[in-house]
């Protein structure tokens, strides 16, 4: 009795150990951000960093406006391309596939999050770029093609996540459907998806934040231009591909306009999961 009182007492030490260090690491990097980039807001000016459309920093020069857009229109984009195909291939995977055809698609799902994003970035840039430029407007190197690869890179996050919330979805509900005439197809779309749009949502909300802080292969095909798009046929440039293009000799308050724009970054992914996370709740009580 007293070995197993003290492996539970040595589990939760363990356990809220791990769970300080996790808050610890957190909150010192929210220390740093704030620490070095409050200071060069203020020596530039907010409605000058955060509105400002000209990013020179030769010029003293430093509006992030373009790059807020620029985040904002690749996310989106992401979205667009990767949420519908996620959430329907966990379906598909979930209440539709036979075993042999489940048995082949979820390691090639599992695969496609193992995959570097460099080499995704390799494929738009060999693939995807080309292809845009020989069928579409512009030199290929755009927020279209960006969104794209987004699409595919977030793919693997919302159907590992959404196909665990259909599966922990309790098989009466569905059977109860069924007994109460409804076909498979309605009672999988009627019971079963608004049962898990708990998960569904937790899937979405992590794609998403994949999608705002993805550098390296946006960095390969976006085209990186400072500017805002007039179409999604234009090159664009995220505030994490601003960062990384830069940082490596930035100095003094350029360096410091750098990790204002981590701190605008981390703003922005924190409302946007506290957005998805109030519309999740409301459609909980729904």
């Amino acid at each position: 009795m007293q070995s197993t009182q003290r492996k539970e007492g040595a589990a939760q030490i363990l356990f809220a150990f791990a769970a300080a260090v996790s808050i610890l690491a957190v909150a010192l990097i929210c220390v740093f951000l704030f620490a070095n980039g409050i200071p060069a807001m203020a020596q530039i000016g907010l409605p000058e960093f955060l509105l400002g459309t000209t990013w020179k920093p030769g010029s003293g020069l430093y509006g992030i406006f373009p790059m807020i857009i620029g985040s904002i229109y690749v996310t989106a984009g992401a979205i667009i391309v990767g949420v519908p195909v996620g959430i329907l291939t966990a379906i598909f995977l979930s209440r539709f596939a036979h075993r042999r055809i489940a048995a082949i698609l979820q390691p090639g799902v599992e695969l496609l999050a193992g995959i570097p994003s460099v080499v995704y970035g390799f494929f738009g840039l060999m693939i995807i770029v080309p292809f845009i430029r020989s069928n579409m407007p512009g030199r290929g190197l755009s927020l279209l093609a960006a969104s794209i690869i987004l699409g595919i890179m977030i793919l693997p996050t919302i159907v590992t996540v959404a196909k665990s919330a259909l599966d922990a979805v309790p098989k009466s509900y569905y059977e109860g459907a069924l007994a109460l005439g409804a076909t498979h197809e309605r009672a999988v779309f009627s019971i079963l998806v608004p049962a898990a749009f708990s998960g569904i949502m937790a899937a979405v909300v992590l794609g998403i934040g994949r999608a705002i802080g993805e550098t390296m292969a946006v960095v390969m095909v976006a085209g990186n231009q400072p500017v805002i798009p007039g179409s999604i046929f234009d090159g664009v440039r995220t505030m994490t591909a601003n960062i990384v293009l830069e940082m490596g000799y930035a100095a003094d308050l350029h360096r410091g306009a750098l990790i204002a724009t981590g701190v605008v970054l981390f703003v922005f992914i924190m409302l946007t999961s506290l957005l998805l996370g109030a519309l999740k709740k409301r459609g909980e009580a729904r």
